[in-house]
């Protein structure tokens, strides 16, 4: 029973199956593969429009890597105060930038507010040489507590970025998740909303380790070849990031497995509102905030349910997280349940 993270599941067997596929004969290198073509062009389908794309093996690279095209070292990145790019990509951010500042912006359940965004904009964009002016506003979909953007709110906070001639980054380590569950087409959730880089993940859902960073102005990625190459993140045999790419992206694979996850949470997300226990925030996505005591977590711990105990600022009741993935079985939704 393991919701600890969508992290620690495995990959999709039509994953695997690619891998051993593209690892027989020979191929060009560093990303001039014939599978690295097809998965450029594969995207340019899916989100409907010219873009450029470029593979990279881990989320944390995806999100410096696009902020460092955008984002010079004396400005600033407006992000959520719980975003995975100021809490948890241990200064990764900051280094590729070479110094620029993260501006944490509040916003309850994981989502910057309007009102939050406008504040921030206030004080940053003013004060002169004394104080580094934001250039980018980072969003990550879904969020950090699992919940949601919607398309209006997205593209509400895209247009007043864009009015302060920011550009706009997701964080879409977990974009099909959010994708599934809006029922929307990429296009709206991505460039139609404002956004002009997107980091696209795989690895959580189902995808061994590999992003795209996908730039919707093309003229905007020019350098970025050199940028992923100076940071340690291009393959020289780039088709295996690709064969992961390639399947996750067939016959509508990505988002049939974040369906999978996403039902799985919902169903234990219910099963643990009827039984009086209360979330934390609306489970909108594959991840379930529940406040369970500490006498029933670690109960479920003894039983072999894996989860991560959590805090809220503020927040005094114990919490866990529970993450479903691509790979959770209602048997594993139900065994919780019961033990509880």
């Amino acid at each position: 029973m393991h919701f600890g993270s969508d992290n620690t599941s495995g990959a999709a067997p039509e994953i695997i199956e690619a891998l051993a596929k593209a690892a027989g004969g020979y191929s060009a290198s560093y990303g001039s593969d014939e599978i690295t073509k097809r998965v450029e062009a594969r995207l340019a389908e899916i989100f409907e429009c010219e873009l450029s794309a470029f593979l990279v093996a881990t989320g944390t690279a995806a999100n410096s890597l696009a902020l460092s095209t955008y984002v010079p070292p004396h400005r600033a990145v407006l992000c959520h105060e719980e975003s995975h790019i100021h809490v948890d990509e241990c200064g990764a951010p900051e280094f590729f930038t070479h110094g620029a500042k993260l501006v944490p912006v509040g916003g309850e359940a994981g989502r910057i507010t309007r009102a939050a965004l406008e504040e921030a904009l206030t004080f940053w964009t003013s004060g002169g040489v004394h104080r580094q002016q934001p250039a980018l506003l980072s969003l990550t979909q879904q969020s950090e507590a699992g919940t949601l953007y919607s398309l209006d709110e997205l593209r509400s906070l895209s247009a007043l970025a864009h009015e302060k001639d920011m550009a706009v980054h997701m964080d879409g380590a977990r974009f099909a998740n959010a994708l599934a569950a809006l029922g929307c087409t990429p296009a709206e959730m991505s460039w139609k909303a404002g956004v002009d880089v997107l980091c696209f993940g795989a690895t959580k859902n189902g995808a061994l380790g590999v992003e795209a960073v996908i730039f919707f102005d093309p003229e905007k990625a020019r350098d970025f070849a050199r940028l992923r190459k100076r940071g340690g993140q291009l393959f020289s045999k780039g088709r295996f990031l690709a064969a992961q790419m390639e399947a996750y992206l067939e016959d509508g694979l990505w988002l049939r497995l974040a369906r999978q996850a996403n039902e799985m949470a919902a169903l234990l997300a219910a099963g643990f509102q009827e039984k009086g226990i209360a979330l934390a925030y609306p489970a909108e996505g594959n991840e379930v905030f529940a406040f369970l005591s500490k006498e029933q977590q670690r109960a479920l711990f003894k039983a072999g349910v894996q989860f991560a105990p959590w805090d809220i600022a503020g927040e005094s009741r114990p919490l866990a997280r529970f993450v479903a993935s691509f790979s959770t079985e209602k048997a594993d939704v139900e065994a919780v349940l019961r033990l509880l």
